[in-house]
């Protein structure tokens, strides 16, 4: 899929929060906003603390090329505020620690620092990363592995219908595999939807 940074690929409008946006990662243009946020100290789960610039752009650029794994921006109100990654959990990020189903799909989100942090903030980004995911009529079901450790993670994937399965061991961590189903996410969200991205 060819696509520009100008390139809105899904919106959402929250009640109280406004509109929430996608559009693609560029590797290059958003590397030196993407290095504020993952090496931020409210960043710590994202493993990236002592990241150096080009360090980075070299990450984006190979999830870039990865026919497995995409990066996006998230705006809210115009504004670039949050990273959402998806992946395929059957070819990597997951490979041999579960059974993966026709219809997997992995997540990553990191919110950006805020000066101003809104109230409700966090949830209305995972529900939008959520509903963007779900927009695609092939997911099924979405995949995380967040570090058992980040209990403020476990709280918010519960908000949106994920359902703990076990811990498992990866490299990197010791992570809760978790498991939300469309049915689920429509369930504690009330959000359901027919566009595709």
């Amino acid at each position: 899929m060819s696509t520009t940074t100008g390139e809105i690929l899904f919106t959402r409008t929250d009640a109280a929060l406004g509109t929430f946006a996608i559009r693609p990662l560029d590797p290059f243009a958003d590397a030196e906003l993407l290095h504020g946020w993952v090496t931020h100290p409210k960043a710590s789960f994202w493993m990236m603390q002592d990241a150096s610039l080009p360090d980075v752009e070299r990450e984006y650029m190979r999830i870039a090329a990865h026919e497995h794994h995409q990066a996006f921006i998230g705006l809210h109100e115009g504004r670039p505020a949050f990273l959402m990654e998806s992946y395929d959990p059957a070819e990597l990020e997951l490979v041999g620690l579960y059974d993966a189903q026709p219809g997997d799909v992995g997540m990553h989100f990191l919110v950006a620092p805020s000066d101003q942090p809104l109230s409700g903030f966090t949830r209305a980004v995972i529900t939008t990363v959520m509903a963007a995911l779900f927009a695609d009529p092939q997911t099924k079901r979405v995949v995380v592995e967040p570090d058992v450790r980040n209990t403020a993670v476990h709280t918010l994937n519960a908000v949106v219908g994920f359902a703990p399965e076990r811990e498992i061991r990866k490299p990197e961590k010791e992570a809760l595999l978790s498991f939300c189903t469309r049915a689920q996410f429509e369930a504690a969200t009330g959000i359901t939807q027919e566009v595709s991205i």
